[in-house]
């Protein structure tokens, strides 16, 4: 017998569902009302239009900027991704040292972005550093002023904070395969690297598309670590959209344009997160 089914659940999330509406929408509302203004001290404002759009669009620094930033975002995918993987697939799925090595994995995790950036500026001092103080032992001067360093420093810096979620992530869509699965393949003679590629990955995938989506997105907003670190120097090596974009509103209070750079940035993200989220629902499909 048919059974209908009941949505009164709906009513009681209702109200947190108005309410991140609400603190998503007015703001977004009063960031696009800026990029089409030029605003003046005085709160006076003057409509000018796609003005801002189009001088960013043509903008060398915020072109440079930008694809600073979506390079730094594809570098820290290509490593923490096979990383996370290699990890993940080294940790054992039973015994007393899953708890060990989920909990050892969580704490970077927890650390906020803030006391990162102080820990590795600490770190990375030579005088009483640790990594810095060891380099300078062995002859070799950590040296923040060249740009290549300072990109090693970052890059590292979000590998150590964040690869843990990518293991944690792939271990957790791991230990969801069934023994059955490879019980028929070691019956049929599978390699380790056939298990990985037929049983293991495939049962990632899904996983690992959240991973990608979640990573992209914080490697593309990262902020704070770069900005305690190098302040996105040397030069303008390390300044990426997000520290472009705080110095412009902040500084500069040049609103209209950080106004037109905010919604160009949320855009680039909605479209990418889109692409990522629809390539994970055909797959399940």
């Amino acid at each position: 017998m048919f059974k209908p089914s009941n949505n009164m659940a709906w009513f009681f999330v209702l109200p947190a569902v108005f309410m991140i509406a609400i603190s998503a929408i007015i703001p977004l509302m009063a960031v696009v009302n800026y990029s089409v203004q030029d605003a003046f001290f005085g709160n006076q404002f003057i409509w000018v239009g796609s003005k801002w759009y189009e001088q960013l669009l043509r903008s060398d620094v915020f072109q440079s900027t930008l694809f600073r930033s979506l390079g730094f975002s594809a570098v820290i995918l290509l490593i923490e991704v096979p990383l996370g993987i290699l990890i993940a697939l080294s940790m054992p799925k039973k015994g007393f040292r899953v708890s060990l090595y989920i909990v050892l994995m969580s704490i970077p995790l927890v650390v906020p972005w803030f006391v990162v950036g102080v820990i590795w500026k600490i770190m990375i001092n030579s005088d009483s550093g640790l990594l810095g103080n060891a380099l300078a032992q062995l002859g070799i001067i950590y040296n923040l002023n060249n740009p290549y360093v300072a990109w090693a420093t970052i890059v590292l810096m979000d590998i150590w904070h964040w690869t843990s979620l990518v293991v944690l992530l792939c271990y957790a869509g791991l230990v969801s395969i069934p023994d059955s699965y490879y019980q028929a393949a070691r019956i049929d003679g599978a390699s380790r690297w056939n298990i990985f590629r037929f049983v293991q990955l495939p049962k990632m995938k899904r996983v690992l598309l959240i991973a990608i989506l979640l990573r992209f997105m914080d490697s593309f907003l990262i902020y704070i670590e770069p900005f305690m670190i190098t302040r996105g120097g040397p030069g303008t090596s390390t300044t990426f959209l997000s520290l472009d974009l705080i110095q412009t509103a902040t500084i500069q209070f040049d609103l209209g344009e950080a106004g037109a750079m905010s919604i160009i940035y949320f855009l680039i993200i909605l479209l990418l997160t889109w692409v990522l989220y629809t390539i994970m629902v055909r797959r399940d499909g």
